[in-house]
């Protein structure tokens, strides 16, 4: 299983829940679990192109994922996922 961790932002998008676990072989698998399971959840995590929204970034494990492959980062089971929104203010 794969372990996806939400920020307290997020967690209203998925019933409080502060992490998530599927079965999946790349982040690409995760977000399209993440459509089916919490549609809300991937809708502020993705665009309606399923492109990941510019704020948003997610890491595997320490990595983020633009410094591996992409959404077509291999995930093996024990892999965490942080979706890290980007912070703004002044």
């Amino acid at each position: 299983m794969i372990t996806v961790h939400l920020p307290a932002p997020l967690r209203d998008c998925c019933e409080g829940a502060s992490e998530l676990a599927f079965p999946a072989p790349s982040l690409r698998a995760v977000l399209d679990a993440l459509e089916q399971r919490h549609p809300s959840l991937h809708r502020s995590i993705c665009d309606e192109t399923g492109t990941v929204r510019r704020h948003v970034n997610l890491f595997v494990n320490i990595n983020h994922m633009r410094d591996c492959n992409g959404l077509d980062t291999p995930l093996v089971p024990g892999d965490v996922v942080t979706i890290l929104p980007a912070v703004s203010g002044g």
